[in-house]
């Protein structure tokens, strides 16, 4: 086999920055690039990872099709992006345009997805037969690795486990906020970064970024540590009815609010509390790979 076949090229492409990555046939890092994405520039994103891909071979040498983890899902029947909360992503044909683009075919899946694979290839879940990955960051989305390998479904949407409605809803919860789904009350409306600072603007009357929440929390603000008792008790809850429903070996968690670390301590126990049976001993873990993981499981959806 030649070199370039042993490069693979995975694209993470947030709503934020779209990151590239080459990566070889061992999972060694060969090069990274990263643009910020052109927020609402269908076009100009197109051209960007374009650029960020021929960048990466002019290093490395030519390589072949590529793999790219959005946050949304690739209708099957249309081959348009349903369900991004990249808005101006739906209804837009991009595995195609990328595939002309780049001039070779490109697999497009849901990024949590991705992150998913890449934990269980070689991160934190490897050897885990069933993984349950979350992303908890700008929005809250999830992805299902069963054996090593992406599990998304006929129709897209294994793992959107934030677009169901936060379980066990308290009277003050209830019926949530809207969500750009359509509907209301959505878990990622009650776990996303975002939601997070809403919820503590709401409850205490000022803003704060949720960096400086969390600190605010270690530093004993009576009110900062209120605001994430009240994420962990809803994220156990979120997280209960997955372990009801699809019972995991294990959940890793990625995304900026990942590296909460207090989270890995204080939710597995509540968990147990909401679970059918009042037991679970499902073990959360961090990423191994970081923000890294995305863009590897991206260069791992070709074989």
């Amino acid at each position: 086999m030649t070199q370039a076949l042993r490069v693979r090229i995975g694209i993470d492409w947030g709503g934020t920055k779209i990151e590239a990555l080459a990566m070889d046939a061992d999972g060694r890092e060969l090069r990274r690039a990263r643009i910020p994405t052109p927020r609402h520039d269908y076009e100009s994103s197109i051209r960007g990872a374009t650029e960020l891909v021929a960048s990466i071979e002019r290093e490395v040498g030519p390589t072949g099709p590529i793999g790219v983890g959005i946050p949304g899902t690739i209708v099957p029947a249309t081959g348009l992006v349903k369900n991004a909360n990249s808005t101006w992503l739906n209804g837009r044909p991009l595995e195609k345009d990328l595939s002309v683009a780049l001039g070779r075919e490109v697999r497009c899946v849901n990024d949590a997805n991705c992150l998913a694979v890449s934990e269980a290839v070689d991160g934190a879940a490897d050897g885990q037969p069933v993984v349950f990955a979350a992303i908890l960051g700008t929005g809250c989305g999830a992805g299902i690795a069963l054996h090593g390998r992406m599990h998304s479904g006929p129709n897209g949407l294994a793992g959107e486990w934030g677009h169901n409605p936060l379980p066990w809803q308290r009277p003050d919860e209830y019926p949530g906020d809207p969500c750009y789904c359509g509907q209301r009350g959505c878990i990622e409306r009650w776990l996303s970064g975002p939601a997070l600072e809403e919820d503590y603007r709401r409850a205490s009357g000022s803003a704060l970024p949720g960096s400086e929440i969390v600190a605010a929390a270690e530093a004993g603000d009576p009110r900062a540590m209120a605001a994430l008792e009240r994420y962990e008790d809803r994220f156990a809850r979120a997280l209960a009815q997955v372990v009801n429903l699809l019972d995991p070996d294990i959940v890793v968690l990625g995304g900026g609010l990942s590296r909460i670390e207090r989270l890995y301590r204080n939710v597995p126990p509540k968990i147990a509390n909401w679970a059918f049976g009042k037991s679970a001993a499902t073990s959360v873990v961090p990423a191994k790979h970081g923000d890294s993981s995305g863009v590897r499981g991206a260069a791992r959806l070709w074989p």
